[in-house]
């Protein structure tokens, strides 16, 4: 059936500058990859999710409508363009080469935790087949599964009565790009940290912390180092996952809010456990089911106001412009979807990545827990490492032993649409 598209309308008009808004998952698996295996499975897993399975079309408004021709397979790292007559007019992809699987998904059509499932799909029949492995069903969306509307539902659309948001003005925080001199250094780049899930969760254990919330901590810190006499707050964006406010725990949708952590100069004043047990406050406080509607009331207001523009080049101005604001209102984004909770499959798994691109060109980092370890994606749209020492520092200082396994150009496919042709 057809979707008329509304949570997506803010990612595809804000998808025209750099990259687009992109999930790119990179899995390592322990072997070489099967080609033949991965058609199948590739196969199987598009037929669980039927609303992935789209292409962007147009009868006087734009919708999603049903695409029938197989997902795209590429051999390679470097992925194929999305909604092109080469992805056959698809918004994902996978590819592959030696034991890297890729799979590529519009961020319009969902979140890390849609992509979670669908990843999840994947390596259950992936692995079943390539290893003979008997991997538990329990959990797992699988083809013959009767799929609820509560999965296909856009719940946004739903929703009227939602609280009214709270007002205010909102401080302008550290922009890191401006505050380093780095606007004409635009090189994307990705560091790739691992560090072990058990030392690191015990860590978070004993100083109050919570992966994201921790991370998000340490880089306040890095960037409090770095520029000390900076007037503008340090504010770090932590992504939320709207659902549970939503009663829609099952929604493939990209419904994705934030928590916004203050690194202020009392906060500065106190050890780092109390630190830790502040910005977790700050999360709770920001969590609660009242809150994260009322985030979501901007997050409509916004999107209607986008929708409202007569024509595409005026909808691309004011995404870009929204775009724009969210440098002054946050230094660096962290998200973290949890883990991907598969440990029958996780073995025989080697590196897990996610790459992203930050609303407004901010830096961000995406935190993986796969195989016993958390990776750390810090992607930043400059190649100049001041930062990521500055965090690295932090790790050393506090005894958190890490591995800095790559850096990379940051490299994604992008999507086409109408408006960029």
């Amino acid at each position: 059936m057809n979707q008329k598209l509304f949570t997506e309308w803010r990612t595809l008009y804000s998808s025209n500058w750099g990259q687009s808004h992109l999930i790119h998952m990179r899995i390592r698996m322990r072997d070489l990859v099967d080609a033949d295996t991965m058609r199948h499975a590739v196969d199987l897993t598009m037929e669980r999710y039927p609303y992935f399975c789209v292409e962007l079309k147009k009868d006087g408004e734009y919708y999603l409508a049903p695409n029938k021709r197989p997902v795209v397979i590429t051999h390679s790292l470097s992925g194929i363009k999305l909604n092109t007559a080469e992805a056959n007019y698809h918004l994902l992809a996978f590819s592959y080469s030696d034991n890297w699987i890729i799979a590529d998904i519009s961020h319009a059509i969902t979140d890390g935790t849609g992509a979670y499932e669908l990843i999840r799909t994947f390596l259950y029949y992936y692995v079943s087949e390539r290893y003979g492995a008997k991997l538990p069903k329990e959990g797992i969306r699988l083809v013959g599964d009767v799929i609820p509307e509560e999965e296909w539902n856009d719940p946004l659309v739903r929703i009227t009565d939602f609280p009214v948001p709270s007002g205010g003005q909102i401080a302008n925080a550290l922009n890191p790009v401006k505050a380093a001199a780095l606007e004409e250094d635009r090189q994307l780049t990705v560091y790739g940290i691992a560090l072990s899930e058990s030392e690191f969760m015990r860590f978070n254990t004993e100083n109050n912390g919570s992966p994201a919330t921790m991370v998000s901590l340490l880089l306040s810190r890095a960037l409090h180092r770095l520029f000390p006499d900076n007037p503008d707050v340090i504010r770090v964006t932590v992504a939320v996952n709207q659902r549970n406010a939503l009663k829609a725990p099952l929604a493939h949708q990209c419904l994705v809010g934030a928590a916004f952590l203050e690194y202020g100069e009392k906060i500065r004043t106190l050890p780092l456990k109390r630190q830790a047990a502040a910005y977790r406050e700050m999360v709770f406080a920001q969590t609660t089911d009242e809150k994260v509607l009322e985030g979501l009331a901007n997050q409509i207001g916004i999107t209607q106001m986008i929708i409202s523009k007569q024509s595409d080049s005026e909808r691309v101005a004011a995404a870009a412009m929204i775009d724009e604001m969210t440098k002054d209102f946050t230094s660096a984004t962290v998200s973290y979807v949890g883990k991907l909770n598969y440990p029958e499959a996780e073995k025989y798994i080697r590196d897990f990545r996610l790459w992203t691109r930050g609303s407004g060109g901010t830096i961000v980092i995406e935190i993986s827990a796969v195989s016993g370890k958390f990776t750390l994606d810090f992607i930043q749209p400059f190649a100049d490492p001041m930062f990521v020492n500055a965090f690295l520092s932090e790790l050393d200082e506090n005894g958190i032993t890490y591995d800095l396994m790559d850096v990379m150009k940051l490299e994604m496919p992008d999507v086409k649409l109408p408006w960029k042709e």
